[in-house]
């Protein structure tokens, strides 16, 4: 039979169609390793701590995606596994997730605790003959103190984890220990069950695990002890294998596996009262009586996890329910299937909304009463579920409770009113609170910031970035840079996914850190491909991180630059720390914008002291603890002007979250989705701020002159003081600082002088006559000596502050020839470094 040509085009391309899936099939079989460039920079693993950049290598099979850090300059994943030089951590492994699951949570594997250079990473085999993938690091014994090392990082198709092989070899002259033990970061629930160690996700609801343990594979031995003794010549060659699953106990199971151990399988199906899946909770192996592990169920209500063959006792654990105890009796390599029908969940169904029903995001707080046994919702560093709050990025949401009974307290920051409901919740009831936040505090013209924050990119925290913004809307905080430590980076894909652009607003930037002063700045551009996201390296003197961050990138005339929680004494007074005034680091106060006068702890605005004597942190004797904020007053009246604000830096959500300080800063928009960066930063450059931990304080003269500004006049000066408060916050005193020093003629109370304060929204409201005598600057105080926040925060430790609220300085020239400061020391020489106990005791006059 004689084809057409057109047949034959038919033929031939039906015979490819259907040879097409096997090629690619046969391409696909294997794992692979390649290098991360631009034009494949999309293929990097993700997750929670993923830190791939260009110049690392990925390796993938079938089940897993793994990243190794490249040897590049200063080298990191983050701020935890770099504080100083010799410790960065190329040839490591970064990043380990399940294939497809976006779903890194290790920061760092470092075998035998890789520290320091490396002579190169490479690929020894990129899977393409034989499906068998290798990513090599080699250090030469020039570079390791004669001891020559290589970690081979193995990966085959089938392998639900990397094998890591390791030869030490010593090339020295004399015998030398070499350390085996390996290292891993960030885990908090962590143990080790028959010599597997093994570790959970910092948010269980992550739902990932890894597990490791020593092999005998490629040619290893079994490590005898921590070091391994090598005489000149000799090597030794270790191999573990690092798995990852959807829990602790799943990986725990393939690394059993892969050693070879006797195991069964547990495969637990958990249904509601309904039949339908239960996806929360764990299921709880317990090894022994101290030894257990938890399996996370699936999207089918299924969770699977290792058994030792025997009897094994496990427990079904979900907050709301019933808990169910079982007894799993396996034999060796038998895989048991349990269907276990849990009760109905009980919980709280919300609906907050704020005064024109509209859904905002808010906190919960679960108060236990009576003898209701206090919650644990969850770790202190996620949104949802942190002890007992529970912080939502919306006004709809349940959250599941043990029966008992709860006072339910509902915020949104200061601004708003509150809701209080005390519940007895039944089991397997859902009760329903409906909440109505109105906002009572009229801040109109000023927004509330908070420039100083952090999540888990920052690496000295485990923070997930989407819960600090959760965090910051349910606190209503409206404008936040992105602040991480030495990483530039941009909250707003955060925020924009979160659905809480209408109430949140950010700009791209960084806290440049290191042994010393600290600096926030933004905004920058960040460039994920490049190490830090393509961030400056902080550099011991404080002026030259001020004056790299000005510029960084490009010029930028708005640029913010303020330094973090500043050491006054160093700074600007002490800088050798020895005993005398040398001025600090000279013209270190014109580089910058702000100082943080306070930063999160409570405040000192109205000591009468530059210090105090505290019980010593290492639990033996007293030591000396200097106040930032009389320090600053002191700064002032000697004519340094750095603005002082107010931040939270915040690490977690719960304890140190953000809401405790804010620093409301002058804006032409109330409207979060509108701020414009450029003018809030023209603004508080100006000092157009006011620092407060809930109170809304106006201070204006008579001519209309707000904080940061300059004012004229002959002596009599009036001066406009308005105090709102929200409906869980009061103050009781108002104190006008004139040059820092606390005049008992501007100092009302509402104990003294009744008439002049309120008891409803509005606390105080008065134009003050001040009479002045010199040039002054002007700082006025609202403080709730008799208050705290505790109704806001609950049990959280901010809820130890007194509400305050300070606005920065207003100048007053009386003289005419321009404002001049007095150079007033407010009875006390500006402290320096070295004070002893006995000698501070002297001059503040006590035994």
């Amino acid at each position: 039979m004689i084809l057409t040509t057109s047949a034959m085009k038919t033929l031939l391309a039906a015979f490819l169609s259907a040879l097409l899936p096997f090629t690619f099939s046969a391409q696909s079989q294997g794992a692979e390793a390649f290098e991360l460039g631009d034009s494949n920079f999309s293929q990097r693993p993700g997750g929670k701590e993923a830190d791939s950049i260009v110049g690392d290598f990925v390796l993938k099979n079938d089940l897993v995606e793994a990243v190794i850090s490249g040897a590049l300059p200063l080298r990191r994943p983050n701020m935890s596994a770099f504080y100083g030089e010799g410790n960065e951590t190329p040839g490591c492994l970064y990043d380990l997730t399940l294939k497809g699951a976006e779903n890194d949570q290790i920061t760092i594997f470092t075998p035998s605790n890789q520290r320091g250079p490396v002579n190169f990473v490479r690929i020894v085999s990129d899977g393409s003959d034989d499906g068998a993938a290798m990513v090599e690091t080699f250090v030469s014994a020039a570079k390791s103190g004669g001891i020559e090392k290589r970690h081979q990082y193995r990966l085959e198709d089938g392998w639900q984890g990397v094998l890591i092989v390791s030869t030490f070899t010593n090339r020295g002259e004399g015998a030398a220990s070499i350390p085996l033990g390996d290292g891993w970061t960030q885990m908090r629930s962590k143990g080790q069950i028959e010599k597997i160690n093994w570790a959970d996700a910092i948010d269980p609801a992550d739902k990932c695990g890894y597990a490791f343990a020593w092999l005998e594979e490629a040619d290893a031995t079994l490590p005898e002890s921590a070091e391994a003794k090598l005489e000149p010549g000799d090597s030794i060659t270790v191999a573990r294998f690092l798995a990852v699953g959807t829990s602790p106990a799943e990986a725990l199971g393939v690394v059993a596996e892969r050693r070879g151990d006797k195991i069964s399988m547990l495969s637990a199906t958990l249904t509601d009262e309904s039949g339908n899946p239960v996806t929360t909770g764990r299921v709880v192996v317990h090894f022994t009586e101290k030894d257990a592990i938890a399996a996370y169920p699936d999207e089918a209500g299924v969770a699977s996890m290792p058994l030792p063959p025997g009897k094994t006792l496990i427990s079904i654990e979900d907050i709301g329910r019933d808990w169910i105890e079982d007894e799993i009796e396996a034999g060796e390599g038998v895989t048991v299937g349990r269907s276990y029908a849990l009760s109905k969940a009980a919980g709280i169904a919300f609906n907050v909304t704020d005064e024109n029903g509209t859904s905002i995001p808010c906190k919960a707080q679960f108060l236990a009463v009576g003898d209701t046994p206090k919650l644990n919702l969850g770790p202190t560093d996620r949104a949802h579920g942190c002890v007992d709050q529970y912080h939502s990025e919306k006004g709809n949401f349940t959250v599941p409770l043990p029966p008992g009974k709860y006072d339910v307290v509902v915020t949104h920051g200061p601004e708003h009113s509150h809701h209080r409901e005390t519940v007895d919740l039944q089991p397997g009831q859902t009760h329903e609170i409906t909440a109505k936040l109105e906002r009572l505090i009229d801040s109109n013209g000023w927004i509330s910031a908070d420039y100083h924050d952090h999540s888990t990119p920052s690496g000295d925290n485990t923070c997930g970035t989407d819960d600090r913004l959760i965090n910051l809307a349910a606190e209503q905080i409206e404008f936040a840079p992105t602040t991480e430590h030495n990483r530039l980076y941009d909250w707003r894909p955060h925020i924009d996914r979160l659905g809480l652009s209408a109430f949140l607003n950010t700009i791209p930037g960084m806290e440049l850190t290191g042994r010393g002063a600290h600096f926030n700045s933004f905004p920058f551009e960040p460039n994920p491909k490049l190490q830090d996201g393509g961030a400056p390296v902080w550099k011991k003197d404080p002026r030259l991180n001020a004056i790299t961050l000005r510029d960084w990138q490009k010029a930028e005339p708005d640029r913010w630059v303020h330094v973090n929680h500043p050491d006054m004494v160093e700074d600007f007074i002490d800088r050798n720390g020895d005993g005398h005034a040398d001025g600090g680091f000279a013209f270190f106060g014109g580089l910058i914008d702000a100082l943080e006068s306070q930063n999160y702890s409570p405040s000192h605005i109205l000591a009468g002291a530059p210090y105090e004597i505290v019980p010593a942190r290492t639990g033996v004797g007293h030591q000396v603890s200097v106040f930032r904020e009389f320090i600053w007053l002191q700064l002032l009246n000697q004519g340094h002007m750095p603005w002082g604000i107010a931040v939270n830096d915040a690490h977690h959500v719960y304890g140190n979250g953000v809401g405790g300080w804010r620093t409301y800063v002058k804006s032409s928009t109330d409207d979060p989705a509108l701020i414009d960066w450029r003018e809030l930063s023209r603004n508080s450059k100006a000092g157009r701020m006011i620092l407060s931990t809930g109170p809304f304080l106006e201070v204006e003269t008579g001519a209309g002159i707000i904080a940061g500004g300059h004012d004229r006049t002959s002596g009599e000066l009036e001066l406009k003081v308005k105090v709102q408060c929200t409906d869980w916050i009061d103050i009781d005193r108002v104190q006008v600082l004139v040059n820092g020093r606390q005049v008992p003629d501007y100092n009302y109370t509402r104990e003294k002088n009744p008439e002049m304060f309120g008891d409803d929204v509005v606390k105080f409201d008065q134009t003050l006559k001040l009479n002045l005598s010199e040039d002054a600057h002007l700082i006025v105080v609202a403080v709730g000596e008799n208050h705290t926040l505790e109704t806001g925060f609950g049990t959280s430790s901010q809820s130890a502050i007194q509400p305050i609220a300070y606005n920065n300085p207003i100048f007053v020239d009386v003289d005419g020839g321009g404002f001049q400061p007095n150079g007033d020391n407010l009875g006390f020489d500006l402290p320096v470094g070295g004070l002893k106990v006995d000698d501070v005791k002297v001059k503040l006059g006590v035994e």
